[in-house]
């Protein structure tokens, strides 16, 4: 019998883009096989773009350019073998090369208020889906966007461009056989906003105002280049411009100022696309002349029948000369006319005032005298008597019994009414049982106590009770009342209700108000009592009691204020309570100290700066270390997160100029850089190489120069390093010079020359458009000379 013929290699389906070559191949086991091809189960006998071949075994179907017309089924038949597979000719969305390359590297860039139109056509089998996104949200029509699309081409539309539509758009166009994906920028530019304010008064003076404002948190998509200053007098309706300064310059002084005069000033700032609107400050007062502030109202040191001894101290502000002396003055209390006490100024800080009348009741102020003039009189002292102090203090008013239980009686009362300038300096209690003619002292109190509890007694026991004021001349007349001790309605202990919305650690931006509220209970007359790190709160912290709550305030927080905060209760009859709480004030760090560079170990540079000062109160802080190649060139981080004041940085390049720059964070942000001014550079060390030539006799090696890679001409984008090379060769090893424009680089500083064996490079430090040019390398030896050139073409980065 004749061996079947069977299949070796069956047919495989195949995937091809639409243009490209496709091809169908199976083999059989005999070689005399006739095959035949189907297509979607009709014969084919011809088609075109088709070729039907056989070599030996192996029988193929070949397309050249796969069409739509050449997708289907196909299927080999020869003798006793039939194989099946098919041809899926993909079509994906396509956009012409040039075009797209165009669009991705360059960003499409327009003017605030102008019509942006961004048009792309497409290839690609029907239907094809086009879609715009911006921040991968898909856009669609509104009031300035619109987006339209056809068979062939998509396009996005705005009618009035602004800074908001800034940013990077994707075109998705997707269809059966495929999704492409285009990616686009779109950069607004227009005139900056205002300078961040508020405009901050940092010197106003007599002869001086000087403001400072912030940079605008958007400039337009165009550097600042200046800021405009102006000035109002208030009541006038016309603006004077003052002057200029600079984008690095945020602050502005001014000396054509009046003493006493009012202004408003208003800054703007200036890019190349117009001029911002302006921010404005408060009404601003020019200082009058620099006379001294007023003292502290004077003391009263002591008193006599006919003169009064007082004292005072230096004003803070003292003016812009030495104080030359006091003047100082007297009233009878409740007139409103100030005499003299003596007709020159005093020159010390205490006085004598005598010639005054027995039994009358005088005030006292001071002023301060500088060459400027007589400064702002003092408050008015404490009034005082003109008389001897020999009277005892008055009686104690308001006594009377406050609680009491079956062992204790509390008492209150107010401070007896000041007579003759006598000061109270504590009070005396005493008791005695109504059975009783003897007085016991019970206690001797300090003059801030008005209350005391009385313990010890029996239940229903009646008692007499009498309190008396102490002076340096003695006790005063008593005051008496009865009482009785007896049961009490319960007590509610004192107690702060701490639940969890009262924290014990809070973390305060500086700046925010520092603001807890505290609710508590208790029956008797309760005292609160805050404290700072153990010691009474600062002036600037407000403290309100009331309906069972008390609340502590500081509208701005300082640095000062982070510390321990206490709030005590207590009551009268000495039961206490506190809690405690912990405050961490932080803010933007401070920049780092001064940078200093070092090179310990070869080929590598070591920098060290001083701490932010932030680093004494700020855990979280950290340093980003810097460097940057000639000042033309881009910032790049060569170090994070580093903990300590010192990094190394290993790869230096001999030759090139470094600049390096230190950044303190935290988790609020960055503070401004420390960076270094003059640049760090290690020398290139020349190899010295001596070859020992050997001697031939009779053979001329010498060759002129020849280029055996020459010159490329290159484009490069602005700020960018360009390398150019090309290989030599000759004998004796050419001369090497490099020229751009007929000029000779050799001494150029902004310009690396290497020659290593033959490889010659010339680098191009941070490009700018005034390296664009044709640049050409000679080589030159006693037999001849050889010239290569290139051109280099710089292109903006933006």
């Amino acid at each position: 019998s004749v061996p079947r013929c069977y299949l070796n290699k069956q047919l495989a389906t195949v995937r091809v883009l639409k243009g490209d070559p496709a091809e169908l191949s199976c083999t059989v086991s005999k070689d005399n096989v006739t095959g035949t091809w189907f297509k979607d189960g009709l014969k084919l006998t011809s088609m075109d773009g088709v070729i039907f071949e056989k070599k030996g075994l192996v029988h193929k179907l070949i397309i050249n350019k796969a069409e739509d017309i050449h997708a289907g089924k196909y299927r080999f038949e020869g003798g006793d073998v039939k194989t099946e597979a098919s041809i899926f000719v993909e079509d994906p969305p396509q956009v012409d090369k040039v075009l797209l390359k165009n669009l991705t590297s360059v960003p499409t860039v327009a003017k605030a208020g102008e019509g942006v139109k961004l048009r792309i056509p497409f290839e690609g089998r029907k239907p094809i889906r086009a879609a715009w996104l911006k921040d991968r949200m898909e856009l669609g029509d509104d009031t300035r966007i619109r987006v339209d699309k056809t068979d062939t081409c998509t396009t996005l539309s705005i009618s009035s461009c602004n800074r908001r539509d800034c940013g990077d758009y994707k075109v998705r166009l997707k269809n059966d056989s495929g999704v492409l994906e285009i990616n686009l920028k779109l950069v607004v530019i227009d005139k900056p906003q205002p300078p961040a304010g508020p405009i901050k008064i940092v010197e106003s003076s007599a002869n001086n105002i000087t403001i400072q404002w912030k940079p605008p948190k958007d400039d337009g998509g165009k550097p600042v280049q200046r800021y405009l200053v102006e000035r109002q007098q208030v009541g006038r309706n016309d603006w004077e411009t003052l002057g200029e300064t600079p984008r690095s310059c945020t602050s502005f002084t001014t000396s054509k100022v009046e003493e006493e005069m009012s202004y408003y000033f208003r800054v703007r700032a200036v890019n190349a696309e117009g001029v911002s609107n302006a921010l404005e400050s408060g009404e601003v007062k020019a200082a009058g002349k620099a006379s001294p502030g007023a003292p502290d109202p004077p003391e009263i040191i002591s008193a006599s029948r006919d003169a009064i001894t007082i004292s005072w101290k230096a004003p803070c502000k003292t003016g812009t000369s030495q104080i030359m002396g006091y003047i100082v003055q007297k009233r009878k209390k409740g007139t409103v006319t100030w005499l003299p006490v003596t007709n020159v100024p005093v020159k010390d800080k205490k006085l004598k005032v005598t010639s005054l009348k027995k039994g009358v009741q005088y005030e006292f102020r001071v002023a301060a005298v500088n060459a400027a003039g007589t400064g702002q009189p003092s408050d008015p002292s404490e009034p005082a008597f003109a008389r001897d102090p020999t009277k005892s203090p008055g009686q104690v008013q308001d006594l009377k019994v406050s609680s009491s239980d079956n062992t204790s009686v509390t008492l209150t009362w107010n401070k007896p009414e000041v007579q003759d300038g006598n000061d109270v300096k504590g009070y005396e209690v005493e008791m005695r049982p109504c059975n009783s003619l003897i007085w016991t002292k019970c206690f001797t109190l300090p003059a801030e106590s008005t209350s005391c509890r009385v313990q010890g007694l029996q239940a229903r026991e009646k008692l007499l009770l009498r309190v008396r004021a102490l002076s340096d001349s003695g006790p005063g007349e008593a005051s008496e009342l009865e009482a009785c001790a007896g049961a009490a309605a319960p007590m509610v202990s004192p107690r702060l209700l701490i639940d969890d919305t009262v924290k014990s650690f809070l973390v305060i931006k500086a700046g925010d108000p520092i603001q807890v509220k505290i609710p508590f209970e208790g029956s008797s007359e309760l005292v609160v009592t805050w404290l700072k790190d153990g010691l009474p709160l600062p002036s600037r912290a407000a403290v309100s009691t009331e309906d069972g709550s008390t609340q502590l305030l500081l509208r701005a927080a300082e640095l000062s204020d982070r510390g321990t905060y206490t709030v005590e209760l207590g009551d009268g009859l000495g039961k206490r309570e506190s809690f405690s709480f912990q405050v961490q004030i932080t803010d933007i760090p401070q920049p780092p100290g001064a940078i200093r560079l070092e090179e310990n170990v070869p080929n590598t540079v070591t920098v060290t700066w001083d701490p932010s000062a932030s680093e004494q109160w700020e855990k979280n802080l950290y340093y980003t270390v810097l460097k940057r190649e000639s000042q033309k060139g881009l910032w790049h981080v060569l170090g994070d997160l580093i903990y300590n004041n010192k990094f190394t940085f290993t790869r230096v390049v001999p030759g090139r100029d470094y600049y390096f720059r230190v950044v303190a964070k935290n988790d609020l942000g960055a503070s401004d850089p420390s960076e270094t001014v003059q640049p760090w550079r290690i020398w290139k060390k020349k190899a010295e190489f001596r070859v020992k030539a050997q001697k031939y006799r009779g053979v001329n090696q010498n060759q002129p120069p020849r280029f055996l890679v020459p010159l490329k001409s290159h484009v490069v984008v602005t700020g960018s390093e360009c390398h150019m090379s090309c290989a030599v060769g000759g004998h004796p090893p050419p001369k090497i010079t490099w020229y751009k424009d007929s000029r000779d680089l050799s001494r150029d500083p902004n310009y690396f020359c290497t020659n290593d064996f033959g490889v010659c490079s010339l680098v191009v430090l941070g490009v700018t458009k005034q390296d664009e040019g044709e640049y050409m390398v000679e080589a030159s030896n006693e037999v001849g000379h050889a010239f290569s050139k290139a051109f280099l073409a710089i292109r903006g980065n933006s």
